[in-house]
């Protein structure tokens, strides 16, 4: 007799599911099927699990497909298992092609084909969508979203979207997802939300036609560069009544939730002051270090920089400077922002051609919080005060690269769940774009001084 086994969390049980378990169980004889605990779920960093385990026990059981169910709990029980039950193959989805090839030490590892297509649903309850999922752009955000996103309970990646075909196709060969290279509209007859991972300039277009089309929008940041364009992308998303939310994924995780509470809490009395820094070396060949038009060091880390500032200070400030230092043709590598308040400051600094500390420092009347680099995964902060022995520490939940997050952000949303989008509010995106304006208004000026002294020399 043949054995196989697999193992999933089989969430919101669908057709996907049992494509799955129907072609694992024609590799053998007895079919094995290892569903997963809430808590090792969590513990392996699935953020959004619906259904309770007996739910997910029962709905495998209703395929007739498994000949034995079992519970996974813990690490490195595949190996117990597969030595316990004598078997034969392992298999599991190709979206997790590689991850186990340490068992074939033990047994035969075989990736099964995705399913494409898993609109149908089977077995599940009506009160949770899944959400056919179209990603635009395949540059080097969108293989990350595509890794994080096997994390997320209630999505699926139906194909993707680049016009430029070669490209594209590459994409589509190393991950396996469908990529459209004709018409935008045509891509979007597929899906039902779209995650924006093209090039700054292409965002607002992107979101704009997606909206118009009826499609859920992911974008990463910024979603326009002026204040006009994203209150009017906000406004054409709550008229159609779908979900529109910007990807500063900082806003979505938990531990960065945590700060921002028990810095408005009253622990370090008021808030006076906010420094935020985020910079990275980037290779000069890079679009930040190239890219003279929507390149540089704002565009890239900007959003992330004054996140905290404008959820701790608010975007009613009185003054606000900002200033850059510049590489070949005017780009900013570095550029500092002071803002000025009725009662109090901040500053946001970013940089991909200089180098600084990038932590995180709230400072209030009764003590102060730190965050040290990288803040903007908040993995740990501390709260500090007078008195150099009472120190606080923070050690937040975080697992992968903090965008499953915000992944699970946007497909609670589409569901009805997280209405009132405190993580991220429309008013501090539409902030935030606003101190984009004036930066691409003020660096156009500095770009043009740029090239009139170029062309002078």
């Amino acid at each position: 007799m043949k054995k196989v086994i697999t193992y999933g969390t089989f969430d919101l049980f669908h057709q996907g599911h049992y494509n799955l378990l129907k072609r694992a169980k024609e590799l053998g004889d007895y079919l094995i099927v290892g569903v997963t605990t809430e808590h090792f779920d969590e513990a392996r960093g699935k953020v959004n699990v619906i259904d309770s385990v007996l739910e997910r026990v029962d709905n495998v059981r209703k395929t007739g497909l498994a000949d034995e169910i079992i519970i996974e709990d813990h690490n490195g029980q595949k190996i117990e298992d597969i030595q316990k039950y004598g078997i034969d193959i392992f298999t599991v989805g190709s979206d997790w092609i590689g991850t186990f090839d340490y068992l074939n030490n033990f047994c035969k590892v075989v990736y099964l084909e995705r399913t494409p297509d898993i609109s149908s649903t089977m077995l599940r309850k009506s009160r949770f969508k899944i959400v056919n999922m179209g990603i635009v752009g395949t540059g080097r955000i969108a293989p990350r979203f595509v890794s994080e996103a096997k994390y997320v309970s209630g999505i699926n990646i139906t194909c993707a979207y680049n016009p430029q075909r070669e490209s594209g196709k590459r994409f589509q060969r190393k991950y396996d997802i469908e990529c459209e290279t004709g018409e935008y509209e045509e891509f979007l007859n597929k899906v039902d939300a779209v995650y924006i991972a093209s090039t700054n300039e292409t965002h607002y277009d992107y979101v704009k036609r997606a909206l118009l089309a009826g499609k859920h929008v992911l974008s990463e940041k910024p979603v326009a560069f002026t204040k006009e364009e994203t209150i009017e992308l906000y406004l054409l998303a709550k008229e159609k009544k779908l979900v529109l939310i910007e990807g500063v994924k900082t806003a979505y995780c938990p531990g960065f939730q945590q700060l921002i509470n028990v810095a408005r809490s009253g622990k370090i009395g008021e808030i006076c002051d906010v420094e935020a820094c985020f910079s990275r070396l980037a290779a000069l060949e890079s679009r930040e270090r190239s890219d003279e038009k929507f390149g540089g060091s704002f565009l890239e880390f900007g959003g992330y920089s004054l996140l905290p500032i404008i959820k701790l200070m608010g975007s009613d400030y009185k003054e606000i400077r900002i200033d850059s230092v510049h590489g070949e043709k005017g780009i900013d590598l570095y550029t500092k922002i002071q803002l000025l308040y009725e009662q109090g400051m901040a500053t946001a600094k970013m940089g991909v051609g200089v180098k600084s500390e990038g932590q995180l420092v709230i400072a209030g009347t009764k003590g102060y919080i730190l965050a040290q680099s990288p803040w903007w995964l908040t993995k740990k902060f501390e709260v500090r005060y007078e008195d150099p022995n009472k120190v606080e520490t923070y050690e937040p939940s975080f697992q992968g690269d903090g965008l499953r997050y915000e992944i699970s952000e946007f497909v609670s949303k589409i569901n009805g769940y997280g209405k009132n989008g405190y993580k991220l509010t429309a008013e501090e995106s539409i902030a935030m774009a606003e101190i984009t304006e004036l930066f691409m208004k003020k660096r156009n000026e500095e770009q043009t001084g740029y090239y009139n002294q170029v062309d002078k020399e």
